[in-house]
């Protein structure tokens, strides 16, 4: 997208008052989205995007810019503008650019975008029908598609010898929202799975009829469920998006952004037990063509599997290139950014809880009395506290070591470190679950993950009377 020699210039320009690093970002995105409102359709969309982000650090500081212009004269005036937050003598020229063959985690034949836009819509509706058949009760039902190409390029430079990555990033997502009305209100679910996968994966992969279906009986379940008991019970939650509980009060706590400048209670937990000695966990970039997987991250950095947590002891960070100096670490492929327009910091890719070894039927009966929490809605975290509130928008009452009524207005809450350490079982049936987590670097695609787990017992806030 911009030439070497270009990018030499580039970089030496942004170099010339002392700085140690200097990055080059390129970006060209392609977006395409579908929205149908009862199986009609409400909006098609194919924006087109490019601009491109320079960064610069001197030990612990750093410098970013951004432009849309990507003429020479605009790249080198900006390198200009950027350097001038610094006065020393150059530390480094750099002479030439070299380009480091990277390990490709995502590989796609049948590209979602060369699909006839009929027959995504068609697909589409195909989803509405099943869901609105479900009840006559169900009285909106909302589908989409949407399909992202980014095409980056990245230059960086921390010697004579800059390094060049080119990556194409395609992404999709199909969701169905259903909208039952009923005497007591109105109740509202959602499934929306995405893979950095192709068309297959859309209409082979996963059942999709299914998931229509399930939209629309949900729904209607939760039109007739009681209000969620309050105070402190064992909980057990489902595999796969239950995991967005983990992703917020522990993933982001254990992301360098925050560890590097002591703004988390895990800051100095490395070598330390944080978890119960039945959790292990990692953040992992290469799961071949998963929903947060890439080939390189932000910085050109190759994505890696990156343990956190192993047998209930804190054994690592997410680490990017800049909080990493602060830290004394090495940058392990977790740098991520929404777009051009953002600097890269450490955010999560496909992070999750390590499948254990127990039979998730098994928890259950050996429940006698307690929530099942099936799915999450909204929530709530602060990293420098661990402290969280998180609404299930799918829960049920366990007794007698079986899944009952299910309830509403469910809401659990607590701290990062109290969740982990009461995590006393831990099932083999690993799922991730697909989502978009917005932090300092913008909004970015992740995984959160899970096996079924029990916690022997946490706050649950909720309307009704006592759990009996």
């Amino acid at each position: 997208m911009i030439s070497k020699s270009l990018a030499l210039k580039v970089l030496n320009v942004a170099l010339s008052t002392g700085g140690d690093y200097a990055e080059i970002y390129v970006e060209e995105t392609t977006p395409e989205s579908f929205m149908l409102e009862n199986g009609r359709v409400e909006s098609v969309s194919c924006p087109q995007g490019y601009g491109c982000g320079l960064r610069i650090l001197n030990g612990f500081r750093s410098v970013y810019g951004y432009t849309s212009d990507l003429s020479p004269k605009s790249l080198l005036s900006l390198a200009e503008k950027l350097s001038a937050s610094y006065s020393e003598e150059r530390k480094i020229t750099v002479e030439k650019v070299v380009s480091p063959r990277v390990k490709q985690h995502i590989n796609i034949k049948d590209h979602v975008q060369d699909v006839p836009a009929e027959t995504k819509i068609n697909y589409l509706k195909e989803i509405a029908g099943i869901t609105q058949s479900v009840d006559p009760r169900i009285v909106r039902v909302q589908t989409g598609l949407a399909c992202t190409v980014k095409k980056t390029e990245i230059y960086n430079a921390e010697g004579p010898e800059a390094k060049h990555f080119t990556n194409v990033q395609e992404r999709t997502r199909v969701f169905v929202v259903a909208i039952a009305a009923g005497e007591s209100g109105i109740e509202t679910s959602f499934s929306g799975p995405g893979s950095s996968d192709g068309w297959n994966y859309f209409t082979q992969k996963i059942d999709y009829k299914k998931i229509a279906r399930e939209a629309g009986e949900k729904a209607i379940m939760m039109l007739t469920a009681k209000e969620c008991p309050s105070g402190r019970y064992t909980v057990v939650i489902s595999n796969g998006w239950g995991g967005v509980l983990f992703h917020e009060s522990c993933g982001h706590p254990l992301e360098a952004s925050a560890t590097s400048k002591g703004l988390s209670v895990f800051s100095d937990s490395i070598g330390k037990p944080i978890a119960s000695s039945c959790v292990s966990a990692w953040d992992d970039g290469t799961i071949a063509n998963e929903w947060g997987s890439d080939n390189i991250d932000s910085e050109g950095v190759p994505t890696q599997k990156n343990e956190l947590i192993r047998d209930g002891i804190c054994v690592g960070f997410m680490v990017d290139r800049f909080n990493g100096r602060r830290l004394n670490m090495a940058p392990n492929g977790t740098a991520r950014r929404q777009s051009y327009k953002y600097c890269p910091t450490s955010r999560m890719s496909n992070t999750y809880i390590a499948a254990g070894k127990d039979d998730p039927e098994q928890i259950i009966k050996d429940t006698p009395l307690g929530i099942y929490v099936a799915n999450f809605g909204g929530g709530s975290v602060d990293p420098s506290t661990g402290e969280f509130n998180f609404s299930a928008s799918e829960a049920y009452i366990i007794r007698d070591g079986k899944i009952c009524e299910p309830v509403k207005g469910c809401t659990l809450i607590g701290t990062g470190q109290e969740v982990l350490m009461q995590i006393d079982r831990v099932g083999n049936d690993l799922a991730l679950g697909q989502g978009n987590c917005g932090a300092a670097s913008g909004s970015v695609p992740v995984n959160v993950g899970q096996p079924t787990i029990r916690l022997k017992e946490i706050t649950v806030g909720g309307r009704g009377g006592k759990l009996e």
